[in-house]
């Protein structure tokens, strides 16, 4: 299964739709929610044979988009729209590619017309869920501006930080964030344009709706190299400052390919609806390049809050095949009661983001009839690892390598260690870089500089390889716990303590003690029927509940009952800052 992607993608287009399954394997799943890979035989075969060719031109606009809107045209593609939105009101927007392409190339020439934007220039974009966040991924595409993604939750400081960091040239943004952005843009020399997407006008900003409206929709889409620069995410690590993680137009816009195909296992019939923050990594995984890919639809809803109601309405309302989430979203659907809903069409559900506990996956399924298929990977990456449809699921396990990278488990020097040995999950990039890693940290070549040992680029995250090769996740480098000579991961014992049904959320830390050296410590977040139990009771039981749900070696000695988790604004636990709380007086 070599792949040859030339400029005319059509090609690369039609070789990933799916292959076809064999009458005698299909008639052993008539049920349509059974796990039948739509575009491979199995796990072995997909690893074996994949490969992909990267030409020394790629623009995802032109190359992958433009000849989606070629086969649509021709009546080669399925009749889904390419996006699907709807803002939980009753007001909804379809596009066909062809749409897409022809708003697409207006906002283009905003961009490059009447922000004088030029190729190589930067472009911050924060936005909510709404249709002109998807316009302004494909414009910037279209323009060879560097797209720069942030969150609608970030503060003032915040963005002052990016827009300075990055030295962006343009903001597009909305009517909440305006402000702000009107009060640090002095600080900003190289900031010139602001646009807004709002119904109303403001001094100093272009209103991109009325912009568009004006803008032709004839455009040509910028030659770029596959190694140019497509955009820029800042990394919401757990400690430190942000960091700028650069994408080519292939390490994205080719190798999501891999997340498309394989682990969401996406063809042109399907509607994906990934629930992602529109400021992260993860949106343009599974809500632009891993779809589009594929030919899906990108199913999008504004939900300006996560409420389970409302996704358990619009899965059952709306033809949803795969869903994505974040394990906390999961956790608290299944905490709902479902039974008065049918997701009739839904087939595939995954989760990314941090590791997803076993309770969550085991009500998933007993709820929905759906197992939920984890995968990892990171700002810096496509999938690194995943469950993927075909192959056993190990509860608790992150699953198997992708076909992108080559994933071992390696010591401090580089070496790859033998299954059951704890190390560094790490991907080979010597003698070969793959193609779907960053580049680097822009503008912070040192810290670039200490990912790499050995062969090995160095994800930060402990793990390990069991003799299956199934890869498990242990903790964050800096997050393990060492105990009376135990090494201690937090995610294992955060997974017994979310178990119990006091428990809403945890995090664990090292705390010091006199003859331990350091023991583990639980910071828990009760539901809120515990809250007004005893609370010295309460601690002993879920202290002999760990005790027998892992090795009792692993359970908190100190347990602190607190009103909320301190986190990044990706909603990772910032487990450093309740370990400075407890060390702080040492």
């Amino acid at each position: 299964m070599l792949v040859r992607v030339t400029m005319k993608m059509l090609r690369y287009a039609k070789r990933f739709q799916c292959i076809p399954i064999s009458g005698s394997v299909r008639a052993l799943h008539k049920d349509n929610r059974t796990a039948t890979p739509q575009n491979f035989f199995n796990y072995e075969s997909m690893k074996q044979d994949f490969k992909l060719e990267i030409p020394e031109y790629f623009n995802f606009a032109n190359d992958v988009l433009d000849q989606w809107t070629d086969m649509e045209k021709a009546g080669k593609k399925h009749s889904n729209p390419a996006f699907w939105w709807i803002n939980g009101k009753g007001k909804e927007v379809k596009w066909s590619f062809e749409e897409l392409g022809s708003l697409s190339r207006k906002l283009a020439n905003v961009l490059s017309e009447a922000c004088t934007l030029q190729r190589g220039d930067r472009v911050i974009l924060i936005l909510p869920r709404v249709p002109e966040w998807w316009l302004t991924n494909v414009a910037c595409l279209r323009t060879g501006t560097v797209l720069i993604p942030g969150t609608t939750q970030l503060t003032q400081k915040d963005i002052l930080y990016r827009l300075q960091s990055s030295k962006a040239k343009c903001i597009i943004t909305n009517d909440i964030l305006a402000p702000a952005i009107d009060a640090i843009a002095p600080k900003c020399e190289n900031l010139h344009s602001k646009l807004i997407v709002s119904q109303n006008s403001r001094e100093g900003w272009g209103n991109l709706k009325e912009m568009m409206k004006h803008a032709s929709d004839s455009h040509t889409c910028v030659k770029t190299k596959h190694n140019e620069m497509m955009a820029i995410f800042f990394t919401s690590g757990t400690t430190g400052s942000p960091k700028m993680t650069g994408h080519t137009h292939s390490s994205f816009g080719l190798g999501l390919s891999v997340n498309g195909r394989f682990w969401l296992d996406l063809t042109p019939s399907d509607v994906m609806w990934n629930t992602s923050d529109t400021g992260w990594a993860k949106s343009a995984w599974s809500s632009v390049f891993s779809p589009w890919i594929q030919g899906a639809c990108v199913f999008a809803h504004y939900l300006p809050r996560f409420e389970p109601t409302s996704i358990f309405q619009t899965l059952s309302k709306y033809p949803i095949t795969v869903f994505c989430s974040a394990p906390t979203a999961y956790r608290m659907l299944v905490q709902n009661d479902m039974t008065s809903y049918k997701f009739k069409s839904l087939k595939h559900c995954v989760s990314a983001g941090e590791p997803i506990t076993n309770d969550v996956t085991e009500q998933w399924r007993n709820k929905t009839g759906l197992d939920i298929y984890e995968g990892y990977g990171q700002t810096e990456t496509v999938l690194i690892c995943g469950n993927f449809k075909g192959m056993k699921i190990k509860p608790g396990s992150m699953g198997k390598p992708s076909p992108a990278f080559d994933v071992k488990i390696v010591d401090g020097n580089g070496n790859v260690l033998p299954p059951g040995q704890e190390g560094d999950i790490g991907i080979r990039v010597l003698p070969n870089r793959p193609f779907g890693l960053f580049t680097h940290y822009v503008d912070n070549p040192s810290k670039t500089a200490s990912t790499l040992r050995g062969n090995f680029y160095i994800t930060g995250d402990k793990g390990y390889m069991d003799e299956d090769g199934y890869f498990w996740f242990v903790a964050r480098s800096d997050d393990i716990i060492l105990s009376s000579g135990y090494r201690i991961g937090p995610f294992e014992v955060e997974s017994a303590l979310n178990e119990h049904p006091s428990v809403a959320e945890s995090a664990v830390v090292n705390s010091p003690d006199p003859i331990r050296g350091e023991v583990v410590k639980a910071f828990i977040v009760l539901n809120p029927d515990y809250k007004s139990h005893d609370q010295e009771q309460l601690i002993k039981e879920i202290q002999e509940h760990v005790k027998k749900t892992t090795a009792p070696y692993k359970y908190p000695r100190k347990v602190e009952f607190i009103q909320e988790l301190p986190k990044t604004i990706s909603g990772k636990t910032k487990r450093n800052e309740l370990r400075k709380k407890e060390w702080k007086t040492i």
